[in-house]
């Protein structure tokens, strides 16, 4: 399952998430200012290791760095995750 990390506060994140639920994909939101340090940890070092951004993805081992929510490269990465199969 495709888990999202992500903070209430952030609007790149709600986008994200509404962008998701648009198009029926599953996934579990996971909150970071209340996560495990071991994942706020990874999240962090998939971030370059200064700080964590959200949303920051992860599909099946595969992790996606924080952005600034563009629904054309969001729709890009979770191809490139796997989550999505590629436009014919």
């Amino acid at each position: 399952m495709l888990h999202v990390y992500s903070a209430s506060w952030c609007p790149h994140c709600q986008q994200a998430i509404e962008w998701l639920e648009a198009h029926a994909i599953a996934f579990t939101v996971i909150n970071i200012e209340t996560a495990d340090p071991a994942l706020v940890a990874q999240v962090v070092a998939v971030n370059g290791g200064e700080d964590w951004v959200v949303p920051t993805l992860e599909y099946q081992g595969q992790w996606r760095e924080g952005k600034i929510f563009d629904p054309e490269s969001f729709k890009q990465d979770l191809v490139r995750l796997g989550v999505i199969p590629p436009a014919p």
